[in-house]
């Protein structure tokens, strides 16, 4: 090193908590008695962040309507609009100005309640107020509750690109009232259905099974089979997070159908198709491209592509819900901006079989041929 240098060493920044605890309660969701009976620590202030969807909810009248102009006790309550299409920097900004408004410090913690884009949006925002605040999570959806609380990814959309703006910082807490899947609606459920398939088609081979064996119960909405699914699905994600948390190997894995699914998402428009959907087509793509590379066996598409047909997800290979010409190539661009790119190659999950999976750089012309 020579006398004009100078070299300088950091620590990991840390992302806000040591651990995540998961805790899944039985019967109805009572928010009054999770965060207000025996209350041992009245110092730390509570920023209660849902939306307008989970608020009108009947289980929550009571928490809600205790907080007088959005305040009760020391803590506050911010209702924001619901959807995709409050996934934005404007929003983070909003909540960023109402807990400044309401002298929020570092010591406090935020609480989203709510589904994927509330857990999302939350804790990015939790992420960058004041360099970093405690975030907590009640999830009120399947997805949430199988995917997007678990493992500390935050994001909000920009420029109509979904998740491009994000950091790691996972919830200390995340508190689960399976109960609250009962009043979603049948898009909402199925969009955490195709999260939770996902899961079982990468790591749990039993899980797997449910889908495959057990449909009926599921879109029924057997309770002790949910409670199972949702039990299955944290582990396996808490697994993964803890081996490789900021997403530099075995959790790309956790991204199959997304390549493809994403870029779904982004052509179709904010909120016209689910989460679930988008990936479940995508899903099926990877599928159809580890056919023709030869990657599995044909009995092992064609088990998938029924499995995925039982729950109503679309495998065909051009959804409709996309106008316009020039598809392919349209959606072969949007892949192509996908954040976990590192060259000018698309990067693909996919499975050779269940539980079998491979992370490759694909080109255009394979990608092609399974978008046409």
């Amino acid at each position: 090193m020579s006398n004009n240098s100078i070299s300088i060493t950091y620590p990991s920044i840390h992302p806000g908590t040591e651990k995540s605890d998961v805790i899944i309660h039985s019967g109805q969701p009572d928010l009054v008695k999770l965060f207000y009976e025996n209350r041992e620590d009245k110092q730390t202030r509570r920023f209660f962040i849902t939306d307008s969807t989970v608020a009108s909810l009947e289980c929550m009248q009571a928490f809600t309507s205790r907080f007088d102009d959005g305040f009760y006790e020391n803590d506050c309550l911010l209702i924001i609009g619901s959807g995709e299409k409050s996934k934005t920097i404007e929003t983070v900004l909003s909540i960023v100005k109402a807990a400044t408004d309401a002298n929020f410090s570092r010591k406090d913690c935020f609480v989203g309640i709510g589904g994927g884009v509330i857990c999302d949006l939350i804790a990015f925002t939790a992420s960058i107020f004041k360099r970093g605040v405690q975030v907590q999570f009640v999830p009120t959806t399947l997805l949430a509750m199988v995917d997007s609380a678990i493992g500390g990814k935050t994001s909000c959309d920009f420029d109509e690109c979904k998740n491009i703006i994000g950091t790691f910082y996972p919830a200390a807490q995340i508190d689960i009232f399976p109960e609250f899947i009962q009043s979603l609606p049948e898009k909402q459920y199925n969009s955490g259905l195709a999260e939770a398939f996902k899961t079982g088609l990468l790591f749990d081979k039993d899980l797997y099974e449910i889908f495959k064996n057990d449909t009926d119960k599921i879109l029924t909405r057997d309770k002790d089979l949910i409670l199972e699914i949702i039990k299955k699905s944290v582990q396996a994600k808490a697994q993964v997070v803890s081996k490789d948390f900021t997403d530099e190997n075995i959790r790309n894995c956790l991204s199959l159908g997304h390549t493809f699914g994403t870029a779904l998402e982004n052509l179709a428009g904010s909120g016209a198709i689910t989460h679930g959907a988008a990936i479940a087509w995508g899903i099926g793509r990877s599928v159809e491209l580890a056919s023709k590379k030869d990657y599995c066996l044909e009995s092992f598409k064609t088990e998938i592509f029924s499995i995925l047909q039982k729950y109503g997800w679309d495998t065909s290979t051009q959804p409709q819900i996309i106008r316009g010409g020039g598809i392919a190539d349209r959606l072969l661009t949007e892949m192509h901006k996908n954040k976990k790119n590192t060259t000018d190659k698309v990067k693909i999950i996919i499975q050779k079989g269940i539980t079998d999976t491979v992370i490759e750089e694909v080109e255009d012309k394979d990608i092609l041929s399974v978008l046409k």
